[in-house]
């Protein structure tokens, strides 16, 4: 068997499995694009296939002895199939965020800044409140869907930040506040006060500034989605 067509919900997967068949690395083979998988509901889930020929490249003949030389390494590429970028994650994910905004009436660019525990994906252009949504809720979802995107192209571990015109240091300031302003209100009645339920980070923001407070604590009681933060006396 020298040729096989195999499909796969990615190019890479179609690859890898033709790769399996035939026992051989990629270098080894011939590989053909027959057809791209199709997109589903916001890129995540393919409803066509994609399907590729691998096929083996012919075996060169055996040099003579007199012309062996030593080999020298070449150094590692990006592999592309038909334009296709194989394993680049944090590309796939701002294709799929530009995917999604187009879908919204929205053009916008993605800028992409790495930090020591993972990557901040900045989106600028017009009409950006569509892509936040209330309170954040809409850039949190993109988010939540971005680093599934990311990771389905990864061997490792990604993680993405999403923010929109610096919506998340704004709303940080705007915790920061708020968690002063209740506090106040704990040592003026006496009583605990009760917040809304809040994502994980955000629930962190307030325990953070109230951390160190010399008449209040911070709690949080409740199940997720619906967890809250509770501040009270010490």
């Amino acid at each position: 068997m020298t040729t096989v067509i195999t499909s796969g919900k990615t190019v890479e997967d179609a690859v890898n499995q033709g790769l399996a068949e035939l026992g051989v690395s990629r270098d080894k083979v011939e590989i053909q694009v027959l057809e791209q998988p199709s997109k589903g509901f916001l890129g995540l889930f393919g409803v066509k296939a994609a399907k590729v020929e691998v096929k083996l490249l012919p075996v060169p003949e055996a040099p003579s002895e007199q012309s062996i030389k030593p080999a020298t390494p070449e150094p590692e590429t990006d592999v592309l199939l038909e334009g296709v970028a194989l394993h680049n994650p944090y590309e796939e994910a701002a294709a799929f965020l530009k995917e999604v905004a187009a879908g919204m009436g929205l053009e916008v660019e993605v800028h992409i800044k790495k930090q020591r525990d993972g990557h901040i994906f900045n989106i600028s252009g017009e009409d950006l409140g569509m892509i936040i949504g209330r309170r954040g809720q809409t850039l949190d979802a993109l988010q939540y869907l971005t680093n599934i995107v990311a990771n389905r192209y990864s061997e490792s571990f990604v993680r993405i930040v999403l923010d929109a015109e610096n919506f998340r240091q704004r709303r940080r300031k705007t915790l920061e506040d708020l968690a002063e302003r209740l506090a106040g209100q704990a040592i003026r009645t006496g009583k605990e006060v009760v917040l809304e339920p809040m994502p994980p980070l955000e629930r962190k923001v307030i325990h953070a500034k109230l951390q160190n407070h010399p008449q209040i604590k911070t709690l949080s009681k409740g199940e997720e989605p619906n967890r809250r933060v509770v501040i009270t006396l010490k």
